[in-house]
């Protein structure tokens, strides 16, 4: 069992969830359905927060 706890702070704006995906409508070739994937703005698709020591600052 370790020591401490590792915590992961969850993005704000998506909860954890970063990625979601579409479905269009539209039908490929194959029959499948064509989807598009969409990641939260804030955390990249991550679903977390960077701590505020790893954000690089600067122009």
């Amino acid at each position: 069992m370790p020591g401490t706890p590792v915590i992961s702070r969850v993005c704000r704006d998506c909860d954890g969830f970063a990625t979601a995906t579409i479905t269009t409508g539209v039908r490929t070739p194959d029959g499948t359905k064509a989807t598009i994937s969409v990641h939260c703005p804030a955390c990249r698709g991550l679903g977390r927060t960077v701590p505020a020591a790893l954000v690089r600052v600067g122009r």
